[in-house]
């Protein structure tokens, strides 16, 4: 088939890849013409594994560019995959996705809009209602939410656990379906508002088991256990399983801090105050505050400390730092009147994080500080000199934001180490 994507960002750069390596023709529209030209010049904007070998292999079946009609000439399938920010009020921001309502053109043949970025529930009826006011009578719609986490987003789309397709009429269904030929998942056939409900509660679902470890985590700090032994023996109860349930300085990026502000929002609209996810969301804000704690308990007031963030995007993989833990730890630091710098080996901070000294290594940005912080589980740090790390930094103080090292191996090296729900010595 021939397919366009609005937006290339994370999700629509990975829908055109992978649907260009399926075999059809893919056409990716973006308004930002800088991006498009490097696209056409073969560098990819983003870090996503993967992303770069697939686009390379299906160079000949997928193009860039910033014109609508060349985007939509032909199409089969319109595919909306731009951003969907929260507003001050917490609700989705969908001007963007109005704006690829509105410049779709009039076509002669059924073609199908399928909605690909996330959007509260009733986004799919408002815009069927907008197109039959254009007159597009004859663009079906459908709701193909995308379940790819960044920095294994291209395995995600390709071997998924399921494709959700939501739609009004079946032949729309059928087209979003048949796109997905040669990938082996189950197909989950809903109605459209359910199908925006299953990306929404997905998210919540996940987020729940991150605020929850880390509650865990908080009170295994209190009594003296450990969370690592206990979400082992938790996760082998078949009724649970392992999945996100590992303790650390809370969740971050482009998808469930929105998600989470998007979902409240909309019970709150429909008049039903969401508990749960109020107490998930508190307690995710909470858990990165923590680690200014940990740090002033070991080395009592900030002002004119040194501290060192290892790790600067949201998760490893990826160099994605939106709402990401570094910015806030970053911040709280700073306003302490602590000295940071920080490293990663792909996410550039200096941008977002003003008043940082960004190190070229993870030993650059350790030199004289008091205090590190692993914020981001890069394996870089696990095969870090840790010993040569000890004797370039001043103080002995490390914080493991994720548990990613050993406890004994790194009081060894003399750090006074501390983890997330962990025994403190």
């Amino acid at each position: 088939m021939r397919v366009a994507v609005f937006g290339a960002g994370y999700v629509g750069l990975v829908t055109g890849a992978c649907l260009a390596e399926l075999g059809h023709r893919v056409v990716v529209r973006d308004v930002v013409e800088a991006k498009v030209h490097a696209l056409r010049s073969g560098v990819v904007p983003i870090h996503e594994p993967g992303l770069d070998e697939l686009l390379e292999r299906s160079g000949d079946r997928i193009t860039f560019t910033t014109d609508v009609a060349e985007a939509v000439d032909g199409a089969d399938v319109v595919y909306i995959a731009v951003g969907t920010p929260p507003t001050y009020s917490g609700d989705a921001d969908l001007s963007d996705v109005w704006t690829v309502v509105d410049e779709l053109p009039a076509v002669d043949r059924r073609i199908v809009l399928a909605m690909k970025s996330t959007v509260p529930v009733g986004t799919g009826r408002a815009v069927r209602h907008r197109l039959d006011d254009r007159g597009l009578a004859n663009v079906g719609y459908a709701s193909n939410p995308e379940f790819t986490a960044e920095g294994t987003a291209v395995r995600d789309f390709m071997e998924p656990d399921r494709i959700v397709i939501g739609a009004f009429e079946d032949v729309d269904a059928d087209v979003v379906a048949s796109l997905h030929e040669g990938i082996q998942g189950r197909i989950v056939r809903t109605d459209v508002a359910s199908a925006e409900m299953v990306k929404l509660a997905s998210n919540a679902a996940l987020m729940t088991r991150v605020s929850f470890i880390n509650e865990i985590a908080n009170v295994c700090e209190a009594t003296g256990a450990d969370v690592i032994a206990v979400a082992e023996a938790v996760g082998l109860d078949h009724r649970i399983g392992s999945s996100f349930l590992r303790a650390g300085i809370g969740y971050g990026g482009s998808c469930f801090p929105k998600d989470s502000l998007a979902l409240k929002q909309l019970a709150a609209n429909s008049g039903y105050n969401f508990q749960l996810l109020n107490a998930v969301i508190e307690v995710n804000e909470l858990q990165k505050r923590r680690v200014i704690g940990k740090l002033e308990r070991r080395l009592g007031p900030l002002r004119g400390k040194r501290i060192a963030l290892l790790g600067l995007a949201f998760k490893p993989g990826t160099d994605d730092m939106r709402e990401a833990p570094s910015l806030v730890l970053a911040g709280r630091l700073l306003a302490e009147g602590a000295e940071v710098t920080a490293w990663d080996p792909v996410a550039d901070g200096s941008s977002q994080l003003h008043g940082v000294e960004i190190g070229e290594s993870p030993l650059a940005a350790l030199d004289g500080v008091d205090g590190a912080v692993i914020v981001t589980e890069w394996p870089e740090l696990r095969e870090l000199d840790w010993g040569a790390a000890a004797e370039r930094m001043r103080g002995n103080v490390l914080i493991d934001g994720r548990n990613f090292l050993d406890p004994d191996a790194m009081r060894a090296l003399g750090f006074a180490y501390e983890g997330i729900g962990r025994p403190v010595v």
